[in-house]
């Protein structure tokens, strides 16, 4: 892969999620006649969520056909990573959204908010199967294509910046997650986000399956509600996270370059 690859990369990306969610925006009585109303659990919902994999998969089939395809998507099964990168992801994250729900409630919700365990793992399911195959284009070919000619720091905080404008439409939509949340402290939590997840992916080495899981735990309907203090709180989580990663993060050695493993 070449990094020039990052501008067909983005504009599929954006081309099809943004596509999707104009549609929705300038011909919604159409839209909702031919496919029914937006929501966070519509088929082209999920289809705009997978933009960045169909993009990716699209460009690895492309170039490398078959085979490359097959190396690219090995990255999930990459798995080996220091425990006190599992300890941070399920413990500190769900003590993010803890710490921040008691701020904005003063209180906590109930610590099981579902009526039963196989409620709970449904909507688990209905989550893994959404935002972290998301994880296939971003840190799957965009952040190691951009680490080419960035330190770490900065191919995240770019990325992050890419990651958080391609949500914007969502924002815009009644019906879909997004339109009941602050924008900017998502936009900026975001980009906090992909500075976390920067050190991590680097440290196993390339996974696409370590960024996901992450993503899956940011997501995870057990937590409790805390926009948009958890985004404040993830922020200062990822200056600590930078300056202890500080050596690995701001030079470009251990920074992981290939989207097809050798």
């Amino acid at each position: 892969m070449r990094q020039r690859d990052l501008i067909p990369f983005f504009a599929m990306t954006f081309l099809i999620a943004w596509g999707i969610l104009a549609l929705y925006m300038f011909a919604s009585e159409t839209m909702a006649r031919l496919f029914g109303s937006l929501t966070g659990q519509h088929p082209l919902f999920y289809l705009a969520v997978y933009a960045p994999a169909i993009a990716s998969l699209t460009l690895v089939f492309y170039r490398h056909g078959i085979d490359g395809s097959r190396r690219f998507l090995s990255r999930l099964l990459l798995w080996r990573l220091s425990i006190q990168w599992y300890i941070f992801m399920i413990v500190v994250v769900p003590l993010v959204f803890y710490v921040a729900a008691l701020a904005k409630e003063g209180s906590y919700e109930p610590l099981f908010p579902f009526p039963s365990i196989l409620t709970y793992l449904v909507a688990l399911l209905l989550m893994a199967i959404k935002g972290p195959i998301e994880e296939i284009g971003w840190r799957g070919l965009a952040l190691p294509l951009l680490q080419r000619r960035m330190t770490p720091i900065w191919a995240a905080l770019v990325l992050g910046i890419i990651w958080a404008l391609w949500h914007l439409p969502a924002f815009l939509l009644s019906g879909t997650p997004q339109s009941a949340w602050s924008l900017t402290p998502f936009f900026i939590g975001t980009v906090a986000l992909s500075v976390i997840v920067t050190p991590l992916f680097n440290s196993s080495r390339g996974s696409i399956l370590i960024p996901a899981f992450f993503h899956l735990q940011l997501i995870n309907p057990l937590w409790p509600d805390a926009q948009p203090y958890d985004s404040w709180l993830f922020v200062v989580v990822a200056a600590v996270v930078a300056w202890l990663n500080r050596d690995a993060m701001f030079s470009l050695h251990g920074a992981v370059t290939d989207v097809l493993p050798k």
